[in-house]
């Protein structure tokens, strides 16, 4: 006899799907004998999906139905596309408009914008874009973000893409790089770039708080900007101004713009960094839930792993990097400046995010993005091992290794605990961004390092912490990679299987699918994912690329034709 709730489960299936099929229903592509995961959270159930064009038609029992093409599943894990909700496929999908690593493990839509976006530029912003393009180069041919995202879609992509607009961009467009709050005209400007931006499908204002120069943005600056995207349903999503630290002080901020802009708020990449800001998160935590219970909208995303990387930015004071980069490297080749950064790289400091100080040992900072080709023989190695091929300090070599990069340096900072991974995935709210490029095992990506999260954020999930590891049920996980971040983007007909939504696709296999990148070796593709279908195309067949590039420019709810 089933239980009370299966037998609610079963007729809420049925209420939802009435007319699944017609006898001798055709569709375009029919997928059979499919273990369905609908994105909703709900268990797993054996079905079939039919899809027409580039929308899903049918899902349930389609025996009757037919298809131009039929695909097997074998009983195969099939869901929504996944959502890499922190996405820095920016250049790497005009270099490679497949995005194979992350294709290859099912995500279907990239979203962009932490704290910089690819528009609006003004022309000096574009001059300093081809100055600063390292392995990858390219024609800055638009100036909006939206004509960024349609640029993409124009030239042929194979997942699709959307973004926030970022306050960084917005302060350097009208500020630059100076340490000063915006004059009326200027903050009026920079709203109006906020409403030009959602009017052309932006999801809201993304900021990064701990670099130089978004840090010198006050709050008041923040709220004005989310003021002007919350008529069209924009949503704030921030790294915030601490992550260790300040870490508490940090989200207490991120409450308060959300709550005075009317917006809803997410935070990237949540995590404590520092062993000593490791318990903060019970903390964090129970602020965030507080808040959720007193009517606020803030959630939150994460990426899987104890390392995190950016750039050597973070190990330096904000106020020697005012001015941008080739004011930050002049100050840096003045002696007493020098000493004065050098400093401050060794203490604990409560004003700015000091990631190198926050990893306790610079074997725990590894360099992993040279623009310079006579410093990437370095890659891979540790500042404390730069230190003794220089015979000098790992402060030194930090200053020393900016200067002659012509670069921030890529470098990735071991902070986290694996403690508070587990506890951040059974939230909830999470959702889940990679936070990097999509990069392939090729060309002139193998020029650089990169984070393994590159190449194995979301099978690391569904392997290491679903399958093995059992933190949370599979179906929680598709749920929160799918139809809750499109939700909470306000993306409509996207992350779900069900009639009338688009058809991003993924068959996976439950028992095997693996991450297996390393910080040591991290060009390495996932496994596990067998097809992927991307606005009704099939993208990925058995494995392996098609050659179709059918992605889109996603909008967000402010939309204007």
């Amino acid at each position: 006899m089933k239980s009370s709730i299966q037998f609610l489960f079963l007729a809420a299936t049925v209420l939802i799907y009435p007319a699944c099929e017609q006898p001798g229903a055709h569709y375009d592509i029919l997928i059979n004998h499919a273990m369905i995961y609908d994105g909703t959270g709900a268990p797993g159930y054996a079905g079939s999906i039919g899809i027409s064009a580039d929308t899903i038609a049918a899902v349930g029992d389609l025996k009757n139905a037919t298809g131009t093409e039929t695909i097997d599943a074998g009983g195969m894990a099939v869901s929504p596309g996944f959502v890499n909700m922190l996405s820095w496929a920016t250049e790497s999908l005009i270099e490679d408009p497949r995005g194979m690593s992350d294709l290859l493990q099912g995500v279907t839509l990239e979203v962009m914008g932490e704290g910089w976006s690819m528009g609006p530029l003004s022309e000096p912003m574009k001059e300093q874009m081809l100055k600063e393009q390292g392995d990858i180069k390219f024609d800055v041919t638009w100036n909006t973000l939206g004509g960024y995202l349609q640029y993409l879609e124009d030239r042929g992509i194979s997942p699709n893409v959307a973004s926030f607009v970022g306050a960084t961009t917005l302060r350097i467009h009208e500020i630059g790089f100076e340490d000063r709050p915006p004059t009326a005209e200027e903050l009026e400007r920079m709203k109006h770039m906020v409403e030009e931006a959602m009017e052309e499908g932006a999801l809201g204002v993304g900021s990064s708080l701990i670099y130089a120069p978004a840090f010198y943005a006050k709050t008041d600056e923040l709220i004005e900007l989310c003021k002007a995207s919350s008529p069209y349903g924009g949503r704030y999503i921030t790294h915030m101004r601490s992550e260790g630290n300040k870490f508490v002080e940090a989200v207490d901020e991120v409450l308060q713009i959300a709550k005075e802009a009317n917006v809803g708020a997410e935070i990237y990449h949540l995590k404590a960094g520092g062993r000593n800001n490791w318990p903060k998160m019970d903390v964090v935590i129970a602020k965030i839930d507080s808040a959720r219970k007193a009517g606020i909208d803030v959630a939150a995303n994460m990426y899987n792993y104890v390392a995190g990387a950016t750039g050597l930015d973070a190990a330096m004071p904000p106020w020697v990097q005012e001015g941008g980069y080739e004011a930050w490297a002049k100050r840096l080749q003045d002696p007493a400046i020098r000493k004065k950064v050098i400093a401050e790289m060794k203490t604990d400091a409560q004003e700015w995010e000091n990631l190198y100080y926050a990893t306790g040992d610079p074997n725990k900072v590894l360099l992993a993005g040279f623009k310079n080709d006579s410093l990437k023989k370095y890659t891979g190695k540790s500042v404390a091992e730069m230190a003794t091929i220089r015979h000098t300090s790992p402060e030194e070599v930090i200053c020393d290794l900016v200067v002659q990069d012509g670069s921030r340096v890529g470098t990735v900072y071991f902070l986290m605990s694996e403690e508070n991974i587990k506890k951040q995935l059974q939230l909830p709210y999470i959702t889940f961004g990679s936070d990097a490029e999509a990069p392939a095992t090729e060309g002139v990506f193998l020029k650089s390092s990169t984070h393994p999260r590159a190449y194995g954020n979301f099978a690391r999930l569904l392997g290491k912490y679903v399958r093995d590891e059992q933190v949370i049920p599979l179906e929680d996980a598709i749920h929160k990679l799918t139809f809750m971040a499109t939700e909470r983007l306000k993306i409509a007909k996207r992350g779900k299987l069900a009639p009338g939504y688009f058809a991003d696709v993924v068959v996976f296999d439950p028992a095997t699918i693996a991450d297996h990148a390393t910080f040591e070796e991290p060009h390495q593709y996932s496994t596990g994912v067998i097809d992927v279908w991307v606005n009704g195309k099939q993208v990925v067949a058995n494995g392996e690329h098609t050659g179709e590039t059918p992605g889109r420019f996603v909008k967000g709810p402010g939309y204007r034709k």
